[in-house]
């Protein structure tokens, strides 16, 4: 029987409780025994004469794309009442270091829950109409969304202490310096050489060749009450990674599909402390109210797929629209 109960926390309505945890467990046990049976096809990527280095270091690990160091401009003047994106301020990254191609997927989650027998516990928030809704069964397997899960759908359902874990597993796997990106990297890498207010330029409804956002096809099946981009990207929900065109860097998805989290711990506006040389910002876990999220999600308004835009949530908090991708400093 459905149970409502009243949360503290403001940024979620209400509460969903079933008592099927057992089940909810099982569930991922037997999806994750599925998908070590694809592992052997993960194809790899190859780089075109004069594009950035890309490189994979083990055949379950996210595909890499160097980026050269630097200077830009993070941030930007204005944003949301209560979520500005400034001051504006000049970042100048020193040395090269590598992302991900893409945001890490399920397929690349399952190899560390294989290796590691590690579990991401429920609730996870799921959107059901304009609110916002913690569902206990929602897990990065089944996100309770009504989307047939994939492969190579980018894994969500995770916080910023799963993405913490997961980058831990792979420095270890590999015996290199795997990490969350800093919010300056983000940015930086993002941007990928350009200036606009979005990876693909300026104009808001330029957005579906590049990104996973909310346009017409996400308003027709899901009917959110903003304003959505006035094109279609033909993916009314989640995308597989890949599917849309890369920024500047080679990088996809850094606009829309999930939000990512990055290691910095929010500030806003930015301090007059904020590192200048990429690197990131704030306490160690637990000493944080707020983790930086980045690049918006294929449910979000497309003010919010900005480049400067900074989400803002509890590190320990699991969204059905929150992933990651991963970055490594290069020797």
């Amino acid at each position: 029987m459905l149970k409502r109960i009243g949360l503290k926390q403001p940024w979620i309505v209400r509460q969903l409780y079933w008592r099927s945890a057992a089940a909810g467990r099982m569930a991922v046990l037997a999806a994750t025994a599925l998908m070590l049976l694809e592992f052997a096809g993960l194809p790899a990527q190859a780089a075109e004469p004069g594009a950035p280095r890309v490189f994979q270091d083990c055949g379950v690990c996210p595909v890499m794309v160097e980026v050269p160091p630097g200077e830009f401009v993070m941030g930007a003047e204005g944003g949301e009442e209560g979520r500005p994106d400034g001051p504006p301020h000049e970042v100048s990254i020193p040395r090269a270091f590598a992302i991900g191609r893409f945001e890490v997927t399920n397929r690349e989650f399952a190899a560390f829950v294989a290796d590691t027998g590690y579990e991401t516990e429920p609730p996870c928030a799921v959107r059901v109409g304009d609110e916002w809704l913690l569902h206990p069964e929602a897990v990065w397997t089944d996100l309770k969304t009504g989307q047939a899960w994939e492969p190579d759908h980018p894994v969500a359902c995770v916080n910023w202490l799963d993405a913490r874990a997961y980058v831990a597993w792979l420095a270890e796997t590999t015996g290199q310096p795997y990490r969350l990106p800093s919010e300056a990297e983000w940015e930086y890498a993002a941007r990928g050489g350009a200036s606009g207010d979005f990876p693909w330029g300026s104009v808001p409804d330029e957005a579906c060749g590049q990104a996973n956002v909310y346009d017409s096809s996400a308003q027709a099946m899901h009917g959110y009450s903003w304003q959505p981009a006035l094109c279609d990207d033909g993916f009314p929900m989640l995308a597989q990674v890949g599917r849309l065109q890369p920024n500047g860097f080679g990088l996809h998805d850094v606009a829309g599909n999930l939000w990512e989290w990055v290691e910095d711990c929010y500030v806003a506006p930015y301090p007059a402390d904020i590192p200048t040389d990429g690197s990131a910002y704030g306490p160690p876990p637990g000493q944080c109210d707020r983790r930086s999220v980045r690049g918006g999600s294929w449910t979000s308004r497309i003010s919010r797929q900005r480049l400067a835009f900074r989400g803002r949530d509890p590190e320990d908090l699991r969204y059905s629209i929150f992933g990651f991708r991963v970055a490594r400093s290069l020797h």
